[in-house]
């Protein structure tokens, strides 16, 4: 259905990366939960009413507060989909992070309620009933939830919405739970135990752990969560393609919401190139960055020395020093300056996220091994942190 729904409501359905396309997505997902949800609530509220069973009535309950989520999330997306103004200059696209934070907020508050109605339906238990409609109706909303996971989660991986996959979280979780509730309301039908309220304790207590597995998910990303492998690999590729570029460093990703995204880097070229002819290479590459990967660019130009031999030499012997210490990554902007009574190696280096040394501590460790090796070379360099 959802596949025919897309065909027929998203003409440009494959252009992901624009903002209306993801808008059109949210939307069409959301309207779709929010018809679903009520049509659940009204027949399990019904089979609760009809069979007195806590365990039923909560899951109702539950998918009464999934329409409103979904409400919440179709709210998110239009507000994403705004265009920039004068008060936000980078858009609105976190917004659909809040959205699905909200999400996982009212999934943890119905968790919680749960577990205290059925810790309640514990100490004071009832007698449950259980009757063919009841049975055909939780078992229709198991087969509904897990299609709702199955479309929630294709299409938040396509979108890649933190949004989207809170509400699959959700889904699934409610899946498990109308699972729990079947299977708890047979047993109480022919055994006759009074496990009414620990069925439900059991369901809020899956529901909770769904919710807070959602909330990490959205919380990630507006915290400023690193860049995809992927995403970082396809910029790379693109920079690299140019022949005057040597290489790439200090890559950020600065993300303000999907499909609003800025980077800036450095790319290395040879110090004896025609600036004007480099600096045409940087505006190609930076227009083929937004053409490719939909985001703006920033390439700060750094030359370096191509040609000299001394220098080259000094660069490849200074990197098998650092190869010594297993927590540089890498090093770059590498120039040589010579004195009377000694020379200055300047660079850079790039040290592994999980370092646990100062910056301090990483320069005296480095310019002690420069000089250590060779008493004439002094190491003169800067500490970067990986932002990706």
């Amino acid at each position: 259905m959802i596949s025919f729904l897309i065909h027929l409501c998203i003409p440009d359905a494959d252009n992901i990366t624009s903002p209306k396309v993801r808008e059109a997505y949210g939307s069409l997902c959301s309207f779709v939960g929010i018809f679903l949800n009520l049509i659940l609530f009204a027949g399990k509220f019904l089979a609760g009413v009809l069979s007195h069973s806590i365990a039923i009535t909560a899951d109702a309950i539950n998918n009464l507060s999934d329409a409103g989520s979904s409400l919440i999330t179709l709210v998110g997306f239009k507000m994403a989909g705004k265009k920039p103004d004068p008060g936000h200059p980078f858009g609105h696209g976190r917004i659909e992070y809040i959205s699905g934070l909200i999400v996982s907020l009212a999934i943890l508050m119905m968790a919680v309620e749960l577990l205290k109605s059925s810790f309640d339906k514990v100490l004071h238990p009832v007698v449950t009933e259980c009757s063919p409609l009841i049975l055909a109706i939780l078992f229709a909303s198991i087969l509904v939830k897990f299609y709702m996971t199955f479309y929630n989660r294709r299409i938040a991986a396509k979108i890649d919405s933190a949004a989207m996959k809170a509400t699959a979280a959700d889904s699934l979780s409610d899946a498990v739970s109308t699972t729990v509730v079947l299977f708890c309301t047979v047993i109480v039908n022919y055994t006759g135990l009074m496990i009414d309220g620990y069925c439900g304790m059991l369901v809020g207590l899956f529901i909770l752990y769904s919710g807070i597995g959602a909330l990490r998910e959205t919380i990630s990303p507006l915290l400023g969560e690193p860049p995809s492998p992927e995403f970082i690999e396809s910029i790379q590729n693109i920079v690299m393609s140019y022949d005057t570029v040597h290489g790439i460093h200090d890559l950020i990703v600065h993300n303000y919401g999907p499909g609003r995204v800025m980077i800036s880097l450095h790319a290395e070229v040879p110090a004896t190139g025609n600036i004007l002819e480099l600096h045409d290479v940087i505006d190609n590459i930076e227009m083929e960055l937004r053409q490719k990967l939909q985001c703006d660019a920033v390439i700060h130009m750094d030359p370096i020395n191509t040609n000299d031999p001394e220098t080259l030499a000094l660069k490849e012997h200074t990197g098998a020093l650092l190869q010594t210490l297993d927590y540089i990554q890498s090093f770059h902007d590498f120039r040589v300056v010579k004195g009377e009574s000694h020379t200055n190696l300047i660079f850079d280096v790039l040290v592994e996220p999980d370092c646990k040394f100062s910056d301090e501590e990483i320069t005296d460790s480095i310019q002690t091994l420069v000089h250590e090796n060779d008493s004439h070379y002094f190491a003169v360099l800067n500490v970067d942190r990986a932002y990706c």
